[in-house]
């Protein structure tokens, strides 16, 4: 008797199951939110350098354009200069008609020195403006980002190991506690380095609610719905975009708004605790007893309390005892023990940072598309709805193998062709950009589904916090290769689309996972590979 042959006798797809998706895909609403949260609470509006007339003027800082002259030179746009200033009014531009020339030298500049004055009108705060994050500190809000995502890839590492020791609920409920006071001490941190401080926090927990609600999910399902369920719980994260979307046009401060993506988990921690720990996780280290209450109780709320009086501990040991036997001491090591495991851990691992790397590098700098930044947010949103509705029929008709490689050389096709579209061309250039980060939003629901699957259960979690470490490297290293369109317009394009290419290939070497039970050990994922190669 297989872990989905006891499944199906407490319920399969039942009322506990229905409830328990239902509960673990909430938090993904704003999930998504503080993934991409940079766009909105380090937004850069447009600033100037704030300058003080002496006694000779208004007395007050000048509003008017010809006074404004007088303090800050033009750029290159005629537009105040966003970062000098003179280093002594220069009254003579209130002349009428006066231009530099005849003998005349360009007045000495300096760095602004009394601080910047912004303009509020789209965003009320920022931590730009709370810490004048401009000009020569610029770099400071980059590195925000890098942190949070550093965050999100040392918890990828901790704490998915962490789980596979002490269980998915365990890990789950302290990820969330985590996550809501880290997110709520950010929001009232004084200072920069504390907020940095909190956001490297906020990101480790993201990272153990992401593995371990998937692994609750997965571990709790039955195979013949397994990648119904999970597309469907996808779209969630596709909602919370939108919902950022609405929540950022809404509060234009940065502080309740970040307040409002993280107290929410106060209550997804609360709730969680009704959550039963995975069974097969349970059974595979040897805790048939605990495994055999929670099958009880899940059949008590799935009306099959009768199915369940007959499994006891004695049949539980007996048909799991070589999977217990095989878990003991279960090391990442493990992945690259075997010829098929070390396959499937290091294509995995290139596909999951071309798509983070991809996808990230599109999604948060969403002020350098030159649109309107909640429109181009909405469309990033939206975008993900149609492709993940051809990922869901993908892999459901045709197979986990094919959708992963199609949707990756899609993506990069689509974003090596944007680079080399003329910047004048803002409109087509980001329909371009829409049109990639829908085929890489496809490709992430295939990077989890087919993991997912690949993995045995009993390094599952290790398995998934290997990839997902590939998946928040790719996430740092996205900005700084963004930085280089400074020098090299076309490359960053050229560089997240080649990666996805080159992805796309790699992941043909993958075994294909469509209507296969989930593997127990690792014995099971080479025999599995056997099977296939006899096959074909």
């Amino acid at each position: 008797m297989a872990f989905g042959d006891l499944l199906e006798m407490v319920g399969g797809l039942g009322r506990y199951q229905a409830l328990h998706i239902a509960l673990l895909v909430t938090p993904a609403l704003f999930m998504s939110s503080h993934n991409l949260l940079q766009n909105f609470v380090a937004a850069v509006p447009d600033h100037r350098c704030r300058v003080r007339p002496d006694a000779n003027a208004t007395g007050q800082e000048p509003l008017g354009q010809d006074l404004l002259r007088v303090f800050v030179p033009l750029d290159q746009d005629g537009r105040p200069d966003k970062c000098r200033m003179y280093t002594a009014p220069q009254w003579q531009l209130l002349a009428a008609n006066w231009t530099w020339g005849n003998g005349s030298e360009q007045p000495d500049t300096q760095p602004c020195i009394e601080g910047w004055v912004y303009d509020r009108s789209q965003f009320t705060a920022t931590i730009v403006t709370e810490w004048d994050l401009v000009c020569g500190q610029k770099t400071l809000k980059r590195m925000v980002q890098l942190i949070y995502m550093a965050g999100l890839l040392i918890g990828a590492i901790v704490l998915g190991r962490l789980s596979d020791k002490y269980g998915r609920r365990t890990l789950l409920l302290w990820s969330q506690l985590q996550l809501a006071v880290s997110g709520t001490c950010g929001t009232f941190a004084p200072s920069f380095p504390l907020f940095c401080f909190w956001r490297f926090l906020t990101g480790m927990a993201m990272s153990g609610i992401m593995i371990n609600g998937f692994s609750l999910k997965v571990e709790w399902i039955p195979t013949r719905v397994r990648t119904q369920i999970l597309m469907i719980t996808n779209f969630f994260y596709t909602f919370g975009q939108l919902l950022l979307t609405g929540l950022a046009y809404w509060i234009q401060d940065w502080r309740w708004l970040h307040l409002t993506v993280s107290a929410p988990f106060f209550f997804f921690f609360f709730y969680s605790w009704w959550f039963s720990e995975s069974a097969r996780w349970l059974i595979i280290n040897g805790k048939a007893d605990v495994a055999l209450k929670q099958l009880k109780r899940v059949a008590k709320i799935n009306g099959k309390e009768a199915e369940a009086e007959k499994l006891t501990i004695e049949i539980i040991k007996a048909n799991m005892e070589n999977d217990q036997t095989q878990s003991k001491n279960q090391r990442v090591s493990d992945l690259f023990r075997t010829p098929v495991m070390r396959r499937i851990a290091c294509c995995t691992m290139i596909i999951w940072f071309s798509t983070s790397f991809a996808y990230y590098g599109l999604s948060i700098d969403l002020q350098g598309f030159g649109v309107n930044i909640y429109l181009i947010q909405l469309i990033f949103g939206a975008v993900d709805i149609p492709a993940k509705l051809f990922a869901f029929f993908a892999l459901s008709l045709i197979g986990r193998r094919f959708t992963q490689s199609c949707s990756l050389i899609l993506a990069g096709s689509t974003l090596v062709a944007n680079a080399f579209i003329p910047i004048e061309m803002q409109t087509l250039r980001t329909s371009f950009a829409a049109f990639g980060k829908a085929f890489l939003a496809a490709s992430f629901s295939c990077c989890y589904i087919h993991a997912g699957e690949m993995y045995p259960t009993v390094v599952r979690q290790t398995g998934l916090g290997l990839v997902s470490t590939m998946a928040r490297f790719g996430a740092m290293v996205a900005p700084i290769i963004r930085m280089s369109g400074d020098f090299i317009p076309i490359l960053p394009l050229t560089i997240y689309g080649g990666m996805a290419v080159t992805a796309g290939i790699t992941a043909c070497f993958l075994l294909e996972t469509l209507k296969i039970p989930l593997p127990e050990t690792i014995k099971d994922v080479e025999n599995r590979f056997v099977s296939f190669k006899c096959s074909r």
